[in-house]
């Protein structure tokens, strides 16, 4: 930025101050967009996987079917009762 010649020193001080603060804050606010799109392009990236799960034909297992009556239930095999002393 040019000043006119006859421009005070102290308010062309100022503006250099400010300029300088200026490009700072550029910067910083350049690298917080970069890191928050960086952010959102991981971020959408495990959206969509986790969409993929979701929304993804679960495998079914075919279970053999339930017989419809029970097998025949043998009668307990007698043992001895003995008293010990």
């Amino acid at each position: 930025m040019s000043l006119p010649a006859d421009t005070p020193p102290a308010i062309a001080n100022t503006l250099g101050y400010l300029q300088h603060h200026l490009q700072e804050l550029t910067e910083h606010q350049n690298t917080l967009e970069h890191t928050t799109n960086a952010t959102l392009v991981g971020l959408t990236a495990q959206l969509q996987q986790l969409t993929q799960l979701i929304t993804a034909p679960t495998l079914t297992v075919a279970l053999p079917p339930i017989p419809m009556s029970l097998p025949p239930v043998s009668p307990p095999s007698p043992v001895p009762f003995t008293l010990s002393k």
